[in-house]
């Protein structure tokens, strides 16, 4: 691992493909598939690059086509952002392959929608371009244009156009898939809709950040004038923290240090409970920057945009954003083939992972999927694509013996306080191709507040730091609502985040016993902010 990302040429993705192909029998002898041929129809650009600017035309027409269809159609643009809303997961091991399916369906419809049958969905590279791209400020691929105002000028009128298209389309759903949204928390449709509008049903009240809908007017919280992001943001998306979360060995292990893929739940919509685990790539830049397009921080405590919650493709940079999720899953299983790892779990995991059933998906004409598998996804071969090469394609070499396995923190007054070796700091400060440490925190969500920075060693009274603080270590962020389903009510929302620790010499404190104390708290990312009770801390290399 370097500290930035290396120019990466047509020739260098060549090489990465003929490296596949030589470790595509070991690879399937380890219980993954052979790798898809290296000229796909299909190709995904940068949105930076001239192919990809060229998409974003087409795209914009394909939008304009799915706002123009009646809210009975189900590739009506807010039909196909109910899916995302109905189930949707996050916090488990299926997020890459369920979004995998929602956007490539989602390609084929603009495909056609938008009259152009070579249309790709191009990818934003926030690793390169740390802001949104100025493009997607353009007509109807902002939410805040006039396009979307005859449907989200307000929740009444967004209620009574959609309100009964999707009663009638509860009406027609099937046995398995209102046993899956019983899993979600929505037994029936009155419930679903208490996510759009934020209310809750057992307090009789709304509450603003729950609340899935947004209004025209503040659909979105960056602007053209304003498209950067803030510093924390901009944090979870370094080549530091990209390379780190594509450095795992496995694509999912109960380690989450050693995880690509985020925790192992029972369903791909299982309610948020203590099995809930990010990994590195979706905790930090997916949650983060969902979370800052929407609003949080600037717009506490809401409401906030369409980013910051199940609705959030409703705004068309959804589909970027989760182009370069995507992307990074193919960087990262280049970097397993070339290494000659397996780039799926094998045996029993394998089947698990595979057979969890997919039941919404719409097509590219909008028909029904289905009954669809997770397993049909794993390759990008379904839908025919592969990448302009972006930012990720790290040097990776074989695995190094990590610094540290793990070591506990122990709970002192309202910090976590933990020892590391004064060897295993040094490696990590110097860190090339070792894993750098990695903090597994285990939060209490409380309430409705979604975002923690973590502070190493503050002296006692902070409980506010800016990202250049010499404390600051990185945030947490919770993306969608807290829990209020029915059967859900209460239920502790507890979930372990990965965090690369800096490589900041001043983060840390050697001493002479050959040790390096720190200690952990969380602190609420704005003045006067709900705390989160820390209930572990792990510290690993």
């Amino acid at each position: 691992m370097t500290g930035s990302s290396l120019p990466t040429t047509r020739r260098r993705f060549m090489e990465l493909s003929a490296a596949a192909g030589a470790a595509s029998m070991a690879s399937s002898a380890m219980g993954a598939p052979a790798p898809a041929a290296p000229a796909a129809r299909y190709r995904r650009y940068n949105v930076t690059s001239p192919e990809g600017q060229r998409m974003l035309a087409s795209y914009a027409r394909g939008v304009a086509a799915m706002l123009a269809l009646p809210p009975d159609h189900p590739q009506n643009w807010f039909r196909n952002a109910f899916i995302h809303l109905m189930d949707c997961p996050h916090g488990n091991w299926w997020f890459y392959v369920w979004h995998r399916g929602y956007i490539g369906y989602f390609e084929q419809t603009i495909r056609k929608l938008s009259g152009d049958p070579a249309f790709t969905l191009p990818y934003w590279d926030w690793t390169q371009l740390p802001q949104l791209p100025d493009g997607m400020f353009n007509g109807p691929l902002d939410p805040a244009n006039a396009a979307f105002q005859p449907y989200t000028r307000d929740l009444s009128v967004f209620t009574k156009a959609f309100q009964p298209a999707l009663t009638r389309y509860w009406a027609t759903l099937s046995a398995d898939q209102k046993a899956q949204l019983v899993l979600r928390g929505y037994p029936d449709l009155a419930a679903m809709w208490n996510d759009v509008t934020g209310y809750v049903p057992a307090e009789k009240y709304a509450i603003a950040g729950n609340i899935a809908f947004a209004p025209t007017c503040s659909a979105r919280y960056p602007t053209r004038a304003n498209p950067k992001f803030d510093a924390r943001t901009a944090a979870t998306c370094t080549p530091f923290v990209i390379s780190t979360g594509l450095m795992p060995q496995n694509f999912w292990s109960s380690d989450i240090k050693l995880s690509f893929a985020s925790g192992r739940t029972p369903s791909h919509n299982t309610a948020p409970s203590g099995a809930t685990q990010f990994s590195i790539i979706e905790g930090q830049p997916h949650n983060k920057i969902h979370n800052y397009i929407g609003g949080v921080g600037p717009l506490d405590p809401g409401p906030y945009g369409n980013m910051t919650n199940f609705l959030s493709p409703v705004d068309p940079i959804f589909f970027l954003h989760h182009a370069n999720i995507d992307r990074l899953w193919t960087v990262w299983e280049a970097k397993q083939r070339r290494l000659g790892l397996p780039v799926l779990p094998a045996g029993a995991d394998l089947k698990a992972l595979s057979d969890e059933p997919f039941l919404f998906y719409a097509d590219g004409n909008g028909g029904h999927v289905g009954p669809a598998t997770a397993g049909q996804y794993l390759s990008t071969a379904i839908f025919d694509y592969d990448y302009q090469p972006g930012s990720g394609l790290m040097p990776f070499g074989p695995a190094k013996a990590p610094a540290v396995n793990r070591v506990m923190a122990n709970k002192s007054g309202g910090d976590w306080a933990a020892a590391l070796p004064s060897a295993a700091v040094g490696k990590h400060l110097a860190a090339t191709q070792t894993q750098p440490l990695i903090a597994e925190i285990t939060v209490a969500r409380p309430g409705h507040a979604r975002e923690f920075d973590v502070l190493i060693n503050a002296p006692a009274g902070v409980t506010q730091v800016e990202p250049d603080s010499p404390y600051y270590a990185g945030t947490i962020a919770f993306f969608g609502p807290a829990m209020n389903h029915p059967g859900h009510e209460g239920m502790e929302h507890l979930a372990t985040f990965a965090i690369p620790l800096p490589q900041r010499p001043a983060l840390f404190k050697m001493t002479e016993a050959m040790t390096a104390p720190i200690s952990i708290r969380l602190a609420p990312t704005v003045a006067g902010g709900a705390n989160a009770e820390l209930r572990a801390v792990a510290i690993a290399g």
